[in-house]
């Protein structure tokens, strides 16, 4: 597995320049991709449920079991904000939207994404995360769902009697591990499907509408960077004991894979392999935080939302309060929260730029580029996910030690 890293950044280089040389015919390359999407997807759900189990019945006989999920959560609530802030100061130094030429391009505007604006309310959010049927949860994959009854089986298998817990968690943990074993033969054809999706998606959109936007990307991906290699780095700094340089360096390969795949889920596994055997982060601490955080921590949406909003402001000239300014971080810090951990369009930009009175007709210029935009923000997404668990396992050990001290 040491050199799939390498492999699958050897296939994006090369699927970009065959999407580019080959343009809309490189769209034959495309069923080695979903060959490999299908194959991820075939194994992440049952086994974001068995690590959920595993991490909760671990963490649910500790004492720090309410702790590191308090800890999770902030961490994720806390740095989404943060990313959202930063997309905003960024937007208005640089100005992305200012003086764009929108000779040619308005017969892309629509309004017709008006009424997918409405974020769903705090009860109706509560009552779609419990599942009525745990079985069709999983069949449809509904992951928050999946999420909620894992996490409160484990803890439910924590709290037997030892000799009757042991057996279903050592049975667990061995799912878990022939789970990976399959993964990993599957990672073994990832440089093949990195390369068709890439020469498809480089081969169906091209460099050409990348030109309207272009200005937002590079302030985008600026952004991105800043957060992924000088925010979280100062983070695991300050609240762990791990090099920060070790941490970047052990990021490469699940990043690379992120950045192909558009999707956390698909990831999971290389990020938990990476955290486990190259960070050192114990499997139980694995296990629960990295399924939750490719679920609901979503920094690199709540930087694209917050960066999409000033565009737009900008583009239209409208002249944002700070009543707007609270409502864009609030509505992307939720928005990043609710947003499920795989590829598409996403539409809950819509509801940020609804709550900003913002014009929302210009959306469809972002649409083309939004599996490129995806793939970057995925990249830093499963990045905070792995800070997340290393800080989270460090302050575990340091809990413990207090503990036994006492």
């Amino acid at each position: 597995m040491g050199n799939i890293g390498v492999q699958v950044v050897i296939a994006m280089i090369v699927g970009t320049i065959v999407g580019a040389m080959m343009g809309h015919s490189a769209s034959m390359f495309a069923p080695l991709g979903s060959i490999f999407i299908h194959l991820i997807k075939m194994l992440v759900i049952p086994l974001v449920a068995v690590a959920i189990i595993s991490g909760a019945a671990g963490l649910g006989s500790s004492h720090s079991a309410g702790k590191v999920g308090l800890t999770t959560l902030g961490f994720f609530a806390f740095t989404s904000a943060v990313a959202v802030a930063l997309a905003l100061v960024m937007g208005e130094v640089f100005q992305p939207g200012v003086g764009i030429d929108l000779t040619g391009v308005e017969g892309m505007f629509s309004n017709a994404y008006a009424e997918k604006g409405d974020l769903p309310s705090f009860w109706t959010t509560l009552l779609g995360m419990i599942p009525t049927n745990v079985f069709q949860s999983l069949n449809e994959a509904n992951i928050l769902q999946i999420l909620v009854f894992c996490l409160f089986f484990g803890v439910s298998v924590s709290k037997l009697e030892k000799e009757r817990r042991d057996p279903l968690i050592n049975g667990v943990n061995a799912i878990v591990d022939a789970m990976v074993w399959m993964i990993n033969v599957v990672m073994k054809i990832a440089p093949l499907g990195v390369f068709g999706l890439m020469a498809d998606a480089v081969g169906t959109f091209g460099f050409s509408a990348l030109m309207v936007v272009f200005k937002l990307f590079v302030v985008y991906i600026a952004a991105i960077l800043i957060y992924g290699f000088i925010f979280y780095p100062i983070m695991i700094k300050l609240f762990s004991k791990t090099s920060p340089i070790k941490f970047l360096s052990a990021m490469k390969k699940p990043q690379a894979v992120a950045l192909s795949t558009a999707s956390s889920m698909a990831t999971l596994p290389v990020t938990m392999e990476t955290c486990e055997e190259e960070l050192g982060v114990r499997n139980s601490t694995a296990s629960f935080v990295l399924p939750l955080g490719a679920t609901i921590n979503m920094s690199g949406n709540a930087i694209y939302y917050g960066l999409v909003a000033i565009f737009f402001a900008q583009m239209f000239n409208v002249d944002l309060g700070m009543s707007a300014y609270i409502a864009i971080i609030v509505t992307s810090t939720l928005g990043a929260v609710g947003q499920a951990g795989v590829p598409g369009p996403s539409f809950l930009v819509v509801a940020v730029l609804l709550s900003a009175g913002i014009p929302i007709e210009g959306l469809p210029l972002l649409f083309a580029l939004d599996r490129i935009f995806d793939m970057v923000r995925t990249a830093l997404n499963i990045t905070g996910d792995a800070a997340c668990a290393v800080i989270v396992d460090s302050y575990i050990g340091d809990n413990e030690e207090e503990t036994s001290r006492a």
